[in-house]
């Protein structure tokens, strides 16, 4: 038998199932869809997660004419009086907006109507409907020309397709939020906020040619916003029970993926790298990150994990949040950092122009979207939040890293000038104002050789920040490999320095002093030997938490 494929990218139910893909169960959420049934049903969740192949497996199981076949073997299958029923009995109407990015109002609008268009023609068998009158089939054919009313676009098709089925419209709408997300960014909030409250209610507030309507996004926008066109929809967060498990893989799941493609024994690695998320009771994985750590594994002998989730769109969210914080969010940062939680109060409703208004909505954001994620609810109502893998903070190790070092930047002349005179307190005394001024994931790692790798990277790029310096790491000289270079050639000198990672603050100097033994007895200055550079400096420096010590050889 063919091993199917892992999914990577593929969000069209129909091509996955037709295709070899391999396919994580997830049609328990048309039996659960139905039987707590809600006008309007508003989830959730996080990028990656899944909603889009879940919106086109809903699609592909209410919509006339549908290959009932496609279903076959899956749970949803077992309820025959349900699919019976249910399967391939209404008109849908399907809207995907992930894509609607336009840099101003115009290009949205222009952006909506490219979907709108797409979308009638699917229905262009109307024009030859004979319960449809010749008034009905030219507004219809204007929606797919890209003329008439885009605002109530939505009602207009489903009330044709009742009109010619005699059967209720299904209206699923992918990724709601992110032309909004963009025109916050872009400066036209308010005028997209307001065109989709009109789009959405003329759509699916009292519409009685409506069955029911499935919307998704990461967050929820304010009913002040645009939700006063909606008419009370049931709303589905990252923490409510219901449907907890129909969205990101569970651990059930992730095992038996594992399985069939024989590597168990990645399971740990998966479950370190890319579990720790919390919907509702259920404790899930990301999909996005497992069906791409699979292909990887199958593809490569290459198995170390990476940032997949991370990597697969702007992360400016963590920036934003950092550029506000205080003193208290620096230290409740590095708590988290150490694997600790934090207790917020979670605001479930927002507009994207609210987000950078306090610190507080970030916090939420974070949550909604991903980065962050939680443990438990208080008594008090507040959430337990963590960082929910090593994936996740490795990612917020380098966004707040490359915080740190565009907030120092400017502070770091007297840390060079330091250099320049070679002076050892000076540079000391530099390096520790920098430490504490910063957001830092001190922890690095568990091991004292990862910790010692991060205080290595965080030196390297404070000294990277000036001109004229070229500053290797990691370079072969003498009978080893020296931490860092740094070849000064205005002043056609050279430094040679060693980092090192104590233990505890007593022992700072004592492993400072290892570092410029280590230069010396491995004779890291045969670096420089054909370079005609022959005053060389070394230095020593350890590191424990937000404190350092500089030695030099005397």
């Amino acid at each position: 038998m063919t091993v199917k494929r892992p999914p990577v990218g593929i969000e069209d139910f129909e091509k996955l199932r037709s295709e070899n893909f391999y396919y994580v169960d997830k049609t328990g959420l048309i039996k659960e869809l139905l039987e707590n049934w809600g006008e309007v049903n508003l989830f959730t969740r996080p990028r990656r997660f899944g909603k889009s192949l879940n919106m086109s497996m809903l699609k592909s199981f209410f919509e006339v004419g549908t290959d009932k076949h496609i279903f076959d073997g899956l749970a949803i299958a077992k309820e025959t009086a349900l699919c019976e029923k249910h399967m391939g009995q209404y008109p849908v109407i399907s809207l995907s907006l992930k894509d609607v990015s336009g840099l101003n109002y115009r290009d949205t609008i222009d952006q909506m109507w490219d979907l709108i268009q797409t979308e009638a023609e699917r229905f262009d068998y109307l024009q030859d409907s004979q319960k449809l009158n010749a008034r009905d089939k030219k507004n219809m054919m204007q929606l797919s020309e890209g003329k008439g009313n885009l605002e109530s676009s939505l009602h207009l098709i489903s009330r044709l397709l009742y009109k010619h089925f005699e059967k209720k419209v299904i209206i699923l709408i992918d990724e709601y939020d992110v032309p909004l997300q963009k025109a916050e960014a872009n400066g036209c909030y308010d005028e997209m906020s307001g065109f989709f409250s009109r789009f959405f209610s003329n759509g699916m507030k009292t519409n009685a040619n409506m069955q029911f309507a499935v919307v998704t996004g990461c967050l929820r926008i304010a009913k002040e916003s645009i939700f006063t066109g909606f008419n009370n929809p049931k709303v589905h967060s990252i923490i409510d029970d219901q449907y907890d498990e129909w969205f990101g893989f569970t651990d059930a799941d992730v095992r038996q993926m594992l399985h069939y493609y024989g590597m168990d024994s990645h399971y740990e690695t998966t479950r370190e790298w890319y579990d720790g998320y919390r919907f509702g009771r259920q404790n899930v994985y990301c999909p996005w990150d497992v069906t791409n750590w699979c292909d990887q594994l199958r593809r490569s002998e290459n198995h170390v994990p990476r940032n997949f989730w991370a990597n697969s769109s702007s992360n400016d969210l963590i920036l934003r949040f950092v550029e506000i914080a205080d003193d208290t969010t620096k230290a409740e940062l590095e708590e988290l950092s150490e694997g600790k939680s934090v207790n917020k109060n979670i605001q479930t409703e927002l507009t994207y122009a609210d987000i950078d208004r306090s610190i507080d909505n970030l916090w939420s954001v974070l949550l909604t979207t991903g980065y962050l994620t939680y443990r438990g609810i208080n008594k008090d109502g507040s959430c337990q939040l963590v960082i929910p893998n090593r994936e996740i903070r490795g990612l917020f190790d380098r966004q707040i890293k490359n915080w740190f070092f565009t907030k120092i930047e400017g502070g770091l002349k007297p840390l060079f000038q330091a250099f320049d005179a070679h002076r050892i307190a000076d540079i000391e005394t530099c390096i520790n104002v920098c430490l504490i001024d910063s957001i830092s994931f001190m922890d690095g790692g568990n091991s004292n050789e990862m910790k010692e790798t991060f205080y290595h990277g965080l030196l390297l790029g404070m000294l990277r920040g000036r001109s004229g310096w070229l500053v290797k790491s990691n370079r072969e000289a003498g009978n080893g490999r020296a931490d860092i270079i740094l070849i000064d050639r205005f002043r056609q000198c050279g430094h040679i320095i060693e980092v090192k990672y104590a233990d505890s603050f007593e022992r700072l100097r004592l492993k400072a002093l290892e570092g410029v033994q280590q230069i010396l007895s491995t004779l890291y200055d045969e670096y420089f030997s054909d370079s005609g550079i022959e005053t060389i400096y070394h230095y020593g420096i350890a590191f424990h938490q937000k404190r350092c010590v500089v030695v030099d050889a005397k």
